[in-house]
């Protein structure tokens, strides 16, 4: 079973799946910088309080599954993977160098979905459910209810 993390004032558990690319989706992630990049990855992620649930490295894209606490935004995070992985693997693999010498590894954009063992329409039920009348897109407890009672507490 898993259990959730816990910040100051905080329960959460927010997983995470991001994709990215290299830049013309070219092959170039062989398995020393493939290695690399998987422990830059942790430490970035170790330095972002993110914990990296699992991880692949391909040739030319990088998965990874992670669970991130709710006060660091996605944009951020996957900025600072790009950015630093980028810079960090730039600097040290000239062959990397002559293949993009502009200084950009990493294609522009990335995917990003939200995951989890609870599904929208389990949520909407829930949600639902809070009050008598589950036909409701967005009730508020205590408002008048179209039969002309109010629902008591």
């Amino acid at each position: 079973m898993k259990e959730n993390r816990h910040g100051a004032h905080t329960v959460f558990e927010i997983h995470l799946h991001i994709v990215w690319v290299t830049k013309y989706r070219r092959a170039v992630l062989t398995p020393e910088i493939g290695l690399r990049l998987r422990d830059l990855i942790r430490d970035i992620c170790r330095a972002e309080q993110v914990t990296v649930m699992k991880g692949h490295v391909s040739k030319d894209h990088v998965h990874i599954m992670v669970s991130i606490p709710p006060q660091l935004a996605i944009s951020n995070l996957v900025q600072k993977l790009k950015g630093k992985s980028a810079y960090k693997l730039l600097g040290e693999f000239p062959k990397l160098r002559k293949q993009y010498w502009g200084g950009h590894l990493w294609a522009r954009g990335y995917f990003c979905r939200s995951s989890g063992n609870v599904t929208d329409e389990i949520i909407k039920q829930y949600i639902a459910n809070q009050t008598h009348d589950a036909d409701e897109d967005f009730r508020v407890e205590g408002e008048d209810s179209p039969y002309g009672e109010t629902p008591s507490s």
